[in-house]
């Protein structure tokens, strides 16, 4: 028996020969050292214009808060928004046209004032930056489209909120909210089939690997897969992005052509993990439900505040909130509301990517695939910000915590996980 004993010990430690290396392998994965690997492959000046680039963008929600305010209370102190509902209801008789005059009146004017701030934003700090892929004569024209969509939008936006006014004047805040819930949602669910095609030639994905494992992906969590669309980003920019929008029978999956041409087969597995994780966990209904209380936050603020603002300013000859020509004092309050909101809204859409996150690493495997895409969007987003910037003005996980969460992935979910020299290969 003693015989038998030792037998079987020898055997288990024969065993135990065979494993220990590779439990010994994953002991050894170190991921704050796998993470700085990947952290510094941005550096020097490279990383400086990048966290130059972003930490601008803080100051720009302030700038355009403050422009946009402006223009509003240009409108208003001026005498202009009074003159032009005057001019409107004086075209006609019904108040729904009337308000829809208005409002196309209005786009234009604000439009207008406030282009040298949108050239600059849009298209000269992005040129600086090296992101601006179009000419200017080329962005102008977008944005040229981007203003007949407004001017189609807005006075139906207008003549449904004032109508709201007039018919429920204690309560048209809440229908207000309602309302504009509605029209984000139009908006999400036009936006595959509608809007993006006036801005993007859509192409099918050409048959091949890349088209067969994003299907496989696909159809392994039901999302349809009939179409893989193909966006030309390149012509505007040189970001990386992809998408699964819209909503019901909208849906689609939309690659930029700068993913494909920029990153490996298994850095665009990972990015459309990601993408699906979007849509499997039902994040647009989600956000949509803490967007319908931030609606109803920011219109109660205005039902509030904006009756007391007229009522100190009877030059401006407005007669109340029902009054059509109150529309930039209560766009005023409700841009100053949105721009104390951002930490909240942040949160919002920081929760859902984080959570996509972690979807797309378990449907695609691919941790250091998506480390390198996490350093690829650092060319526009900064790489290590703090703790409170990167919950005040980061509405995705930074580079840092998504490089973090993956070498952890990888280490809990890799057997034998092993350290790598990461290399970005150049694009």
């Amino acid at each position: 028996m003693q015989s038998t004993i030792q037998r079987t010990g020898v055997r288990c430690i024969a065993l135990l020969s065979v494993f220990m290396p590779v439990a010994a392998m994953a002991q050894q994965f170190d991921v704050e050292r796998a993470t700085r690997a990947y952290l510094d492959l941005l550096q020097g000046p490279a990383r400086s214009q990048s966290d130059a680039y972003f930490e601008g963008g803080y100051w720009l929600i302030l700038w355009s808060t403050l422009v946009t305010c402006l223009a509003y209370w240009l409108v208003l102190a001026t005498g202009f928004s009074a003159w032009l509902r005057t001019w409107a209801t004086g075209r006609t008789r019904r108040p729904a046209l009337a308000t829809m005059l208005y409002a196309l009146g209005l786009t234009l004017v604000t439009t207008i004032i406030t282009l040298p701030w949108t050239i600059y934003t849009g298209f000269v700090r992005e040129a600086q930056y090296g992101l601006m892929s179009q000419s200017f004569a080329l962005w102008s024209f977008d944005q040229l489209k981007a203003l007949v969509i407004a001017l189609i939008v807005t006075p139906l936006a207008f003549a449904s909120i004032y109508a709201a006014i007039r018919r429920t004047p204690r309560f048209w805040w809440a229908w207000g909210a309602g309302l504009t819930w509605g029209f984000v949602l139009l908006a999400s669910a036009v936006l595959p089939v509608l809007i993006a095609p006036l801005f993007f030639t859509m192409s099918e994905l050409p048959a091949g690997p890349l088209r067969e494992r994003v299907v496989k992906m696909a159809r392994a969590h039901e999302i349809p897969a009939e179409h893989i669309y193909v966006a030309d980003l390149s012509r505007q920019t040189k970001r990386i992005s992809a998408n699964v929008s819209g909503l019901g029978p909208t849906v689609q999956i939309t690659l930029a052509d700068n993913l494909i041409s920029r990153t490996s087969s298994d850095e665009v597995a990972a990015v459309m993990g990601h993408e699906m994780g979007h849509y499997v966990l039902g994040h647009v209904w989600r956000n949509a439900a803490w967007y319908a209380v931030l609606f109803l936050i920011m219109f109660l603020a205005v039902a509030r505040v904006t009756p007391a603002i007229i009522a100190r300013h009877p030059r401006w000859r407005i007669e109340g909130v029902y009054d059509v020509a109150s529309a930039p004092a209560l766009l005023l309050v409700a841009t100053l509301v949105m721009a104390l909101a951002t930490p909240f809204e942040n949160a919002i859409v920081r929760s859902a990517e984080t959570e996509a996150d972690a979807f797309g690493l378990d449907v695609a495997r691919q941790p250091d695939a998506f480390a390198l895409i996490a350093i690829r969007l650092s060319e526009y987003r900064k790489l290590e910000p703090g703790h409170f910037e990167e919950m005040l003005f980061f509405d995705h996980p930074s580079g840092e915590t998504r490089i973090r969460r993956a070498m952890q992935w990888k280490k809990d979910h890799v057997p034998g996980a092993t350290m790598i020299k990461p290399v970005l290969p150049s694009s």
